[in-house]
């Protein structure tokens, strides 16, 4: 259930932690917007993600990345299955297809694949990550990272409407 910018910004820091969690899995990042509150603002609060984000190192990155269901992960909960829905028509091939590619991924970059999956198809999916898995490591890193970077965005602006 959304909240209003003004309750987010007067519940308790530990419920606000919490929520603020289910937006991006990098206990940094949800720290430094907790020392942000009040935001005032919905844009405030999605501009204070992405200046945030913009600022965490590398291992907050693959911290938040660890967060995620694999991209057609049955197991997918919460916002993930909500933003994989594009998974939900895929066939029996595609899916065998990303299993594979999703392992091929890890074993290539060291943190499962990220791509913000909302609106997307599975067949879209599947083409982003082999062409992903062609990138240097670090060209993939910051995919990676403004594919999660947008997917905390997104977030953001579901959790205050």
């Amino acid at each position: 259930m959304p909240l209003s910018i003004a309750e987010l910004d007067r519940m308790p820091a530990a419920a606000a932690a919490e929520l603020l969690a289910t937006c991006c899995g990098s206990k940094r990042w949800v720290t430094e917007m907790l020392s942000r509150r009040p935001f005032g603002s919905r844009e405030t609060l999605t501009t204070s993600g992405e200046t945030i984000w913009q600022q965490l190192t590398p291992a907050d990155w693959v911290e938040a990345f660890r967060q995620h269901p694999r991209i057609g992960a049955r197991d997918a909960r919460g916002p993930a299955a909500e933003e994989q829905s594009g998974m939900d028509a895929a066939s029996v091939a595609t899916r065998a297809a990303l299993v594979e590619l999703n392992h091929e991924y890890e074993q290539r970059f060291g943190y499962i694949y990220i791509v913000c999956a909302t609106g997307r198809s599975a067949e879209e999916l599947l083409a982003a990550a082999q062409s992903r898995l062609l990138n240097p490591p670090g060209i993939e890193l910051a995919t990676a990272a403004l594919e999660q970077q947008k997917i905390t965005r997104l977030r953001l602006e579901k959790l205050v409407q």
